[in-house]
């Protein structure tokens, strides 16, 4: 199954090991017996959030995002941690960057945005039963979180003021999801 398109490691070395994120090297094998190298950022993985309203709106956040050096519209979302479970990370997460917490969830799918230079995948979860409460940031962390209509949030999409890729593919999952064209 898919052996002529595999790649085989022959042996790697980790190129530079960071507080949040590692880089590894390979060299690998090549379907034609050529090798070559391979680099790829190693990410323990993260979680996000839909929060949807029983009226339809969402909670959405704002937040600065360093390497593109400007703000960005996203939903909650975060890193999951050393041997804990993806849901529990999601409800983690929801709670301290927005203070909201939720009485139904669902797992919704599992994505990789960058699957060229990063083993990185977000397990997005749909949240509802939604309860104000108190936000603990961690230190560090600055972000605004705000309501908005479905319909808003995907014109914000065309429009290109919102243009992170797990916000979008969420936003599409709940605009599915209330249409009925997906069940979940």
């Amino acid at each position: 199954m898919d052996m002529e398109l595999t790649e085989q490691r022959i042996d790697g070395v980790l190129a530079y090991d960071g507080d949040f994120l590692k880089i590894q090297r390979d060299t690998v094998r090549l379907p034609d017996g050529k090798t070559t190298s391979r680099e790829y950022i190693k990410h323990p993985g993260a979680v996000v959030v839909l929060p949807l309203f029983d009226d339809g709106t969402v909670l959405l956040e704002r937040q600065f995002r360093y390497p593109l050096n400007r703000v960005f519209i996203e939903f909650p979302a975060g890193k999951i941690d050393p041997d804990e479970d993806p849901l529990d990370c999601a409800k983690r997460e929801l709670q301290e960057e927005t203070g909201y917490s939720a009485s139904d969830w669902k797992f919704v799918c599992t994505i990789h945005n960058a699957i060229a230079y990063s083993d990185e995948h977000l397990d997005i979860y749909l949240a509802r039963g939604l309860k104000a409460g108190e936000s603990k940031l961690d230190d560090g962390e600055f972000l605004e979180t705000f309501r908005a209509p479905v319909k808003d949030m995907l014109a914000w999409i065309r429009e290109g003021k919102i243009t992170d890729v797990k916000t979008v593919i969420g936003a599409f999952w709940i605009d599915k999801m209330l249409s009925e064209q997906w069940n979940k």
